[in-house]
């Protein structure tokens, strides 16, 4: 679950947009939902199957990546359809999750997600980034909100919801489907593997506030609400979950796994043995009944996130960024790896959320 540092500043930055418009109509619109345990709004997301004739537009696009060609504020197209909730990595945004998004959208679900306050881009502090019962709570109101009232509720199918979730918002897709975290587990964790990028963020010492960076102190994991951290977050209205190199993976309780029965569906992103110990999830697949793990081969964390412009690379370099957000894992291009990806989730959620069809 590593930060993105540097970009945090980026993403604020002007749009640079020269839309090419092709493939499945796909409409996008965003909202804010109040949350009333965090006392303020929560700024989403929803992409959806459309008419394709709203203005055309590209979702996530910025200075660093390609957006994904969408319709803003098209038509809804008729009919009962499952919904996807979506949880961002650390650092980012939700709309770094458009490119799957609109792909979901596009095979006939409803797609929302949130940008979680406290570790979202701009807006990340490693005292806010454990506080899972946070983000589990995002994506509880949202099913709320979204299924009680208005245009949402009349074409989603309530019985139908899902979870995606992408490293710490793996972590989050974990226990609101049952898992509990253990933070004895987590503290031998970062005790044990103190060079991995969460533990670093923990011990480094910075944090970004309104888009800038700040210093802020060292993150003593002892130090959090124990209970908080522990608790039970299961929402049973989530049918199924897809995990992408989720956070946390040595540190949830045993007993919470073998308890999990919604079918959840592991990817790891990188070829056998040169995956990291923070995300490796196929013991984690091994313990919770019936779940599936697949993996992605020549990829790594960073395949996940959206296709990068083409002097993105060169560009994240000269702000000072550390991480590889943009460098090539291996020799596979990051749209293939999408791709394969795309393919992987796709059929995971028509399995589970879509029976019979």
């Amino acid at each position: 679950m590593s930060p993105v540092t540097t970009i945090t500043t980026i993403l604020f930055s002007a749009l640079v947009t020269q839309p090419v418009f092709a493939g499945e109509a796909v409409g996008v619109s965003e909202t804010t939902i109040h949350s009333p345990a965090r006392g303020k709004d929560l700024a989403v997301t929803v992409w959806y199957p459309s008419d394709g004739k709203g203005t055309q537009t590209l979702s996530g696009d910025d200075r660093i990546f390609q957006g994904t060609p969408v319709f803003k504020d098209g038509a809804l197209r008729p009919g009962r359809l499952p919904l996807v909730l979506l949880s961002h990595g650390s650092g980012s945004r939700v709309s770094g999750m458009a490119w799957i998004a609109a792909k979901l959208a596009s095979e006939g679900f409803i797609v929302a997600g949130a940008n979680h306050p406290g570790t979202t881009s701009g807006d990340s502090t490693p005292a806010d980034t454990p506080k899972i019962w946070e983000r589990t709570d995002d994506l509880s109101t949202i099913v709320t909100v979204l299924t009680a009232k208005g245009k949402w509720s009349s074409v989603i199918d309530a019985q139908r919801i899902g979870v995606l979730g992408f490293s710490l918002g793996g972590s989050a897709a974990m226990e609101i489907s049952g898992a509990r975290a253990d933070l004895d587990a987590y503290v031998r964790y970062c005790e044990d593997y103190a060079t991995m990028m969460d533990c670093q963020w923990f011990a480094g010492g910075r944090g970004y506030l309104d888009g800038e960076p700040v210093s802020v102190p060292k993150l003593d994991l002892r130090t959090l609400d124990k209970a908080r951290f522990e608790q039970q977050n299961r929402d049973p209205r989530i049918r199924s979950a897809v995990l992408v190199d989720p956070g946390l993976a040595l540190a949830f309780k045993p007993e919470s796994l073998k308890e999990i029965d919604i079918p959840l569906t592991f990817v790891n992103l990188g070829s056998k043995g040169r995956i990291p110990p923070a995300v490796l999830a196929d013991k984690l697949a091994d313990e919770v009944p019936g779940a599936t793990y697949r993996q992605v081969d020549e990829a790594n964390h960073f395949s996940f996130l959206p296709l990068c412009k083409p002097d993105a690379d060169a560009f994240l370099k000269s702000v000072g960024e550390r991480d590889p957000i943009c460098e090539p894992a291996g020799l596979r291009d990051r749209a293939d790896i999408h791709k394969q990806l795309e393919t992987m989730i796709v059929a995971a959620f028509n399995r589970t959320l879509k029976p019979g069809q």
